[in-house]
């Protein structure tokens, strides 16, 4: 498949995506949730480039979906734009966007994460069993927003920016996995103990001083 019909692809999954958004009974139809539609259309093409070895396009809009995953949660906040729906497709698209990251690294960083291979498996281990637990407990993907999964997106969209702009940086890299393997720890915990599933949880502090108050 020649690359103008990938990019012809994108931009008709964009268009549907952004009629369906249209459509819905919820008002849905926002910036926040165009910016997240985005990284969903944007993923076949961010796949592509992968596949075809080109690392430079694959970092570039890499990079995009970095910045409009910040950007909409940005939006969302500041202008009273959050909605259930938005959570759930904002979690999606950020599931997406890490499995295309893990996926670049392992395509074109192989040499540089080779000697840390076991503590980084660990590291994408915790992230997928926090989806794992939440389709089996729950049937659907997560999308707790918790305070310290969006610090790791940050921590994490810095370690791969990084990676390929100056290289790999040890102590960086570990300070990220602990991050990492901390927030899924602390998100995991919560899967647990909530009966059912709900968008943006602060954290596990906050759910447990929830359940108390409704004990009272």
């Amino acid at each position: 498949m020649a690359d103008y019909e990938i990019l012809s692809m994108i931009l008709s999954n964009f268009i549907l995506m952004f009629v369906y958004l249209h459509s819905m009974k919820e008002k849905v139809l926002n910036i926040p949730n165009v910016l997240s539609f985005y990284r969903l259309a944007a993923f076949p093409l961010i796949l592509w480039f992968i596949v075809r070895d080109k690392e430079l396009l694959f970092f570039i809009f890499l990079v995009i979906s970095f910045v409009t995953d910040i950007a909409d949660g940005i939006i969302a906040r500041r202008f009273g734009l959050e909605t259930k729906f938005g959570a759930k497709l904002d979690s999606l698209a950020d599931d997406l966007t890490y499995l295309l990251a893990i996926a670049g690294i392992f395509t074109f960083k192989y040499q540089e994460i080779y000697p840390y291979i076991l503590s980084f498996s660990v590291f994408i281990g915790f992230l997928f069993l926090t989806i794992i637990v939440s389709l089996i407990k729950f049937r659907r993907v997560p999308s707790f927003h918790l305070y310290t999964t969006k610090a790791g997106g940050y921590i994490q969209g810095a370690f791969v920016i990084a990676l390929f702009t100056i290289g790999f940086i040890p102590v960086y890299y570990y300070f990220m996995i602990f991050w990492g393997i901390l927030s899924a720890v602390e998100h995991i915990a919560i899967q647990l103990i909530m009966p059912e599933m709900r968008s943006n949880v602060k954290g596990l502090y906050w759910v447990l001083k929830d359940m108390k108050k409704r004990d009272i």
